[in-house]
């Protein structure tokens, strides 16, 4: 059970204070035994963090200012817990950082680093954010609907639920001077949820996406563009525009889903990249991808779970990825589960490298061909 600590016991304030105000510290454990049948061409047996859900500890609060309004705020950051280091390219607080005031009539308003509003909208009704986790997510993530990459320098407002309706923007501020446009982002969302079905559809515009969403391709972190031939070589692209819609609709035990994004890289070579490739300067590839994904709670404690994804590459590109996902997870308590978890993907055509496309699930290294299966049993906690 995460656990409230009074703000007057760390901060000494006044006893009225302390009423009014609380510090909630989490965090989340996910390790698991990995196979993988072809990485660069070799059978692997590995230990992961973060397979079903990235590895973290943070800390949120929030003051009651009256009339319904709070401040709040959240720090969170992403490690391995099979090596004690720090995600998202070692930042102390990678996954969130943010400050604001939120309304009951009106919504909330953050400032700092933390996820573009396409994860808070569409990105809980794909597979990868139910079930399938990271080797569930859509190839290469273009879409960030699982949410690899956070915003730093960013203003977001979420709203209330009106009547079923809910709406969200972000903008970030690029930082740099003289050049109001590099590295800027914006997005917008929507979502509605009735009874049993629930749609989101959501834009994301950024400007030099190689160092406004991935750090750059000298990063190390999983995703960085030098990590997937699905799409390194289109990083040096002047602009991302991505466009997602999804839904879901419950019946009984039973969850049906669909998803589609279209992720569109603009005037290729025009920014820095790892491994720019020239025949691509000043054109445009864009990703479509298609979901459609099912699971099943066959008691309180298990759920199933299976998906398929269909992307392909046109313009610049022509490279066609095929995924199938299945899954299970037990519920040994209310914070402890145990799952199941495995992929396949079927790549075909020219990738982003110009060379033939090879299979490249998330996060593990590519294979040296156009197949490749991932499977995981993993442990998670939840504090």
């Amino acid at each position: 059970m995460k656990r409230s600590i009074a703000l007057v016991g760390m901060l000494g304030v006044t006893a009225a204070a302390h009423a009014q105000s609380n510090v909630t510290l989490y965090g989340l454990i996910d390790t698991s035994l990995q196979y993988t049948n072809n990485q660069k061409g070799g059978t692997n047996y590995q230990m992961s963090s973060g397979v079903e859900s990235g590895s973290r500890w943070g800390m949120k609060g929030s003051e009651d200012l009256g009339s319904g309004v709070k401040a709040i705020f959240q720090l969170e950051n992403g490690f391995s817990s099979t090596t004690g280091t720090l995600g998202q390219n070692s930042r102390m607080f990678g996954r969130a950082a943010f400050i604001g005031i939120t309304s009951d009539k009106v919504g909330s308003f953050t400032a700092g680093r933390q996820n573009e509003v396409s994860a808070d909208f569409v990105g809980p009704l794909v597979a990868s954010n139910q079930w399938a986790g990271g080797i569930g997510a859509h190839p290469g993530d273009t879409d960030n609907l699982y949410v690899n990459a956070r915003i730093s320098n960013s203003v977001k407002y979420i709203s209330q639920n009106y009547g079923g309706f809910r709406i969200g923007g972000l903008f970030s501020l690029g930082g740099t001077a003289g050049d109001f446009n590099n590295n800027r982002i914006w997005s917008v969302a929507a979502s509605y949820t009735t009874g049993a079905l629930a749609i989101a559809a959501s834009y994301i515009d950024t400007s030099r996406p190689n160092t406004a969403l991935w750090d750059g391709t000298a990063g190390s972190a999983a995703i960085s563009p030098n990590n997937t031939p699905i799409y390194s070589g289109y990083a040096s692209a002047r602009s991302l525009a991505v466009a997602s819609v999804a839904a879901n609709y419950t019946l009984g035990g039973a969850r049906f889903g669909l998803a589609y994004s279209n992720s569109n890289f603009g005037d290729l070579g025009s920014a820095a990249a790892a491994a720019p490739i020239a025949r691509f300067k000043g054109a445009t590839v864009v990703f479509d991808n298609a979901e459609a994904n099912f699971n099943y709670q066959v008691s309180p404690a298990l759920l199933l779970g299976v998906a398929y994804d269909y992307t392909r590459t046109r313009g610049a590109g022509d490279a066609h990825y095929n995924q199938v996902n299945v899954g299970g997870d037990y519920n040994l308590s209310k914070r402890t589960d145990v799952y199941l978890t495995a992929a396949y993907q079927i790549a075909s055509g020219v990738d982003s490298t110009g060379k033939a496309a090879v299979a490249a699930l998330w996060p593990v290294t590519a294979s040296s061909n156009s197949h490749q299966i991932v499977t995981a049993l993993g442990l998670r906690h939840r504090f």
